[in-house]
């Protein structure tokens, strides 16, 4: 009979066991698709911030793009119109000379070097304007940065390598050198001149 008891708890301790089971896969399977729900929201939440992001990529790339052409655009621009300023200032210089060939052969001799001298101060200023400027180069040192030495002579007047004469001036663009001065300079008296 004590088998049969235990057989008899041994059922029911099964059948206890199976519908403990059976609840636990039932509340598994539950939190299970509720996980899932979840996993599925996450993974809709995560594909539509993707979505999101690759098309504010493609339109940041496509903003950079333009941008990039444009400046390419205006620094082509900018070269090929940078001289644009000057030459509006130069213009009525020419204007000026072009009045005094015109007018040549209707004035003086005297009135055409005023006419002339007063476009050449009007162009000098402009230049001026522009930040060009002379470079002086009589009766100073010589320097390689601002002269090109034509011709050296013999000088008592001046000291070795100083300025005799310029041939052509030379200029300077603001601090940059756009034009050697052309120039004669002295050299130290040989021996024999010296000695006499």
């Amino acid at each position: 009979m004590k088998d049969k008891k235990e057989m008899k708890n041994e059922e029911v301790e099964k059948k206890i066991n199976e519908e403990k089971a059976e609840e636990t896969t039932t509340e598994n399977n539950e939190t299970e698709a509720e996980s899932n729900d979840k996993l599925l929201e996450e993974k809709k939440l995560l594909e539509e911030k993707i979505n999101s992001l690759q098309d504010s990529l493609l339109r940041k790339a496509a903003e950079f793009e333009n941008y990039k052409r444009r400046t390419e655009n205006d620094q082509l621009n900018l070269l090929k119109y940078a001289a644009e300023s000057f030459i509006i200032r130069i213009l009525p210089v020419y204007d000026d000379l072009q009045r005094s060939v015109v007018h040549l052969g209707e004035t003086s001799f005297e009135s055409v070097r005023e006419g002339l001298k007063l476009v050449l101060d009007k162009f000098t200023k402009t230049l001026d304007d522009q930040g060009i400027k002379k470079i002086e180069a009589k009766g100073q040192e010589f320097d390689v940065e601002f002269h090109e030495a034509l011709l050296q002579q013999p000088s008592e007047e001046f000291p070795e390598n100083t300025v005799l004469e310029e041939i052509e001036p030379g200029y300077l663009y603001k601090d940059k050198v756009i034009k050697h001065a052309k120039v004669i300079v002295s050299k130290g008296l040989e021996k024999e001149d010296s000695e006499k």
